[in-house]
């Protein structure tokens, strides 16, 4: 099974989003081909009602912790509740290009 369709499952059982991207974003940056390092998770759920972004991203390294010790390297979190996602217009914020590891 991919990382990404791990990330996926995981969070799809502990959160029941009602909408989450979950994009292997490893080829923006400078690792081996088919690596699975560097994800973006874009995701809506109730769950987060009542919740700072920083419980936000706790609850979701907590459910991630596997894969963050291991493969995992960076993981950009978007997380919002379905008032906020609407808010915004139900559209996720583009990843910033990478600086290559070396600061360039």
């Amino acid at each position: 099974m991919s990382m990404q369709t791990r990330i996926e499952e995981k969070l799809q059982q502990a959160f029941a989003p009602r909408w989450l991207s979950v994009e292997n974003e490893s080829y923006m940056h400078n690792v081996p081909p088919d690596a699975e390092t560097h994800f973006k998770v874009t995701m809506v759920s109730e769950k987060f009602e009542g919740l700072m972004p920083v419980k936000r991203h706790q609850q979701i390294y907590c459910e991630l912790a596997d894969e963050m010790a291991g493969p995992v390297h960076a993981l950009a979190l978007h997380l919002y509740t379905p008032a906020q996602w609407e808010a915004r217009g139900n559209t996720r914020p583009d990843s910033p290009d990478c600086r290559g590891g070396g600061g360039r």
